[in-house]
């Protein structure tokens, strides 16, 4: 019994406690091998290791019953607790979320709603409830044979939404499957599963019409709804269509400025009318981050005595969120942008870092025309890359800056935020320093004075503005 206690995980069972009181030593050994106890953190969590074989408990210290599970693949936030029936003491355990769905503090509070009913004598398990309840929500010819719609809808919400997926992510398959797959939305996944045929057809027309890239997206974007549909749709074919199609080649983008490109990228920038856009393409330079996160910076995350901007919401959701040090290039741009913002969008500047007049209140598109600027977006990112390598950035730190996934066991180990505030942001600070000399190096000494930008101070960036807002 205890063996089958221990082993069935963050499943539901109900086990009389006098019949586990034959078992109290042996469950007292196999806890102590097994389970760890300390206070429960976003970061805490992250940093408990896979189990090598079977699975383990970290308990929390500050809310008694509440745990993670922590298995080969997964980690799970769990509640145990104990209720009274007929007179006898049973143990209740559940689960209460998969670690991503929910933030560790927002876990611990659902737990102890569900504590509190299970102290209250109620068994708050799914599968003691009425099925009457659940019975008349459930759309039983739609889970049989779902169409696309209802399939990307429900992934949609019952996946990529509850694991905190990115706006920008959602946005990009929402765009596959409701604009390239559009004439599909009411067909049933059936159709394409028992004629795979259909998939390879729209795969050559996609690569045919919008290119190898985006055809082999939209693909994957079918191939992620149409597993996750088959979950519940069990008699959908059990070959996923897309598996039909040859896919595309890629091939990483080398579309990097290196350090003799800079010069006439800067001039390139410096011409640029709008200076909000201005500042934020030199931003994204000086960063190396995603436009996505960029353009949604917001003031109140920028702090200028930490020297740090905070991404709630990057690629991957809030679980992945992060800071970015600042160079000294980096918050002089801020504090420029914050001028002109003021000055040229005064009710949108209160929340934005880069504010324009839009319906959102931020910039909602970065891109130029290439004449304009010959490089911007991913292209900064990869000369961000690029050029951190010739400043003599060592590897590890690149990935941090980019708040890349690190690379390696022993790497995991390491904690960002106790690098942030010295030696990260003096390596940020090289690769800045790199690209400004870049981009001035062959300019004698009167242009650098008549051209002083972007090393321009903020208290002169309002000097000469121009009125038009681009």
């Amino acid at each position: 019994m205890v063996a089958f206690f221990v082993l069935c995980g963050y499943r539901s069972v109900e086990i009389p406690t006098d019949r586990m009181h034959r078992n109290r030593r042996i469950n007292a050994v196999l806890i102590a091998m097994t389970d760890l106890r300390l206070s429960l953190t976003d970061r805490a969590v992250a940093n408990l290791q896979a189990a090598t074989s079977g699975q383990y408990f970290a308990r929390d210290t500050d809310l008694p019953g509440f745990m993670v599970l922590v298995g080969k693949r997964r980690k799970t936030f769990v509640v145990q607790g104990e209720r009274r029936k007929a007179g006898k003491r049973l143990s209740v355990r559940m689960k209460v979320a998969e670690v991503g769905e929910l933030t560790t503090r927002a876990a611990r509070a659902k737990a102890k709603d569900i504590l509190g009913k299970i102290a209250n004598g109620v068994d708050p398990r799914p599968s003691r409830q009425k099925p009457e309840a659940d019975a008349a929500a459930v759309d039983l010819p739609s889970i049989g044979n779902p169409t696309l719609r209802i399939a990307w809808e429900r992934y949609r919400d019952g996946h990529m939404n509850k694991k905190g997926r990115s706006e920008g992510t959602i946005n990009n398959y929402r765009d596959h499957v409701e604009r390239l797959l559009a004439d599909w939305l009411d067909e049933p996944l059936s159709k394409f599963g028992n004629d795979p045929a259909l998939v390879t057809a729209r795969h050559e027309k996609l690569t045919k019409e919008n290119g190898a890239y985006i055809a082999n997206g939209c693909m994957r974007t079918l191939r992620a709804v149409y597993n996750h549909a088959r979950k519940a749709a069990r008699s959908l074919p059990a070959d996923n269509p897309v598996s039909a199609i040859d896919w595309n080649a890629e091939h990483r983008r080398n579309s990097a400025l290196g350090l003799s490109d800079l010069e006439g990228w800067f001039n390139q920038l410096a011409a640029l009318k709008n200076p909000v856009r201005r500042e934020f393409h030199l931003f994204m330079l000086l960063s190396g981050h995603r436009p996505e996160a960029i353009r949604k910076a917001r003031v109140e995350h920028v702090n200028f005595r930490a020297r740090l901007l905070h991404i709630p919401r990057p690629k991957g959701g809030e679980i992945k969120a992060f800071d970015i040090p600042l160079s000294n290039a980096m918050i002089r741009c801020l504090v420029r942008v914050m001028r002109i913002g003021r000055a040229l969008y005064a009710d949108q500047s209160r929340d934005w870092l880069f504010p324009a007049d839009s319906g959102s209140g931020h910039m909602v598109e970065h891109k130029e025309k290439r004449d304009d600027l010959s490089k911007w977006g991913n292209d900064l990112r990869q000369t961000f890359r690029t050029i951190a390598q010739a400043a003599g950035v060592a590897e590890l730190d690149v990935h941090l800056l980019m708040n890349h996934s690190i690379p390696g066991v022993n790497a995991g180990y390491i904690t960002r935020n106790k690098l942030l505030s010295d030696h990260l942001r003096q390596q940020q600070e090289a690769v800045s320093r790199r690209m400004l000399e870049a981009g001035r190096s062959r300019q004698n000494d009167s242009q650098r004075r008549t051209s002083a930008w972007p090393k321009l101070p903020a208290r002169r960036i309002l000097d000469g503005l121009t009125s038009g807002k681009n």
